[in-house]
């Protein structure tokens, strides 16, 4: 049986774990990879061996948030109603994952760190789990045979519009006993009111 790496899987889930929380605790300006490897008890060596450095370390963050974004979606079943799973998606998989990782939405969204660039990893996963938004809005498009929805500016409207919801309600601090049905109403109307392609024949 060969030795099992040093800095493994295991590893890099905790030091990301460590990092969301610093974050979430400190703030951005508290996060450093000497504190993150003390957070886990490993060594900075770690930290350098699976991130890089201190920027590898964000980016592997906004890679995690847009992988829990999209096992979120994937997790929701379909139904019959596409309308509504557009909806259901907005609630259980954006709107939650911001109110569980607020650090990870503010650094990917809100650009807590200006100067940050984000690489190839994170913009293939942002790619594709704006695919699987863009396949909810599709299957509504399919379900009406008299118009045509224009998917990808509906997508990207719906995706406006849930930032913006989930950005006034990180800001407000507390828990919004109405929001979710805000957040189906405001997804709902956004999706009935958008202007159809054969709206212009």
């Amino acid at each position: 049986m060969g030795r099992p790496k040093e800095h493994n899987a295991a590893t890099q889930a905790a030091l990301l774990q460590a990092a969301e929380a610093m974050i979430a605790a400190h703030g951005i300006d508290a996060l450093s990879i000497r504190g993150v490897a003390d957070a886990v008890g490993t060594t900075t060596r770690a930290v350098y061996s699976l991130f890089a450095s201190k920027a590898g370390l964000l980016e592997a963050l906004a890679v995690r948030l847009f992988e829990l974004l999209d096992e979120a979606i994937v997790a929701i079943p379909p139904t019959d109603d596409p309308r509504e799973d557009l909806a259901t998606a907005a609630i259980d998989g954006f709107r939650r994952v911001a109110l569980e990782h607020p650090s990870l939405y503010s650094l990917v969204f809100l650009r807590v760190v200006p100067d940050l660039q984000l690489g190839s990893e994170s913009s293939a996963i942002a790619s594709a789990t704006f695919a699987r938004l863009e396949a909810l809005v599709g299957r509504i498009a399919a379900s009406d045979d008299n118009v045509r929805v224009d998917v990808p500016q509906l997508a990207l409207a719906v995706h406006a519009l849930t930032e913006g919801l989930a950005s006034v309600e990180l800001r407000q601090g507390v828990a919004n006993p109405a929001a979710e049905q805000l957040w189906h109403d405001a997804v709902i109307a956004l999706v009935d009111g958008f202007p159809r392609a054969a709206d212009d024949q």
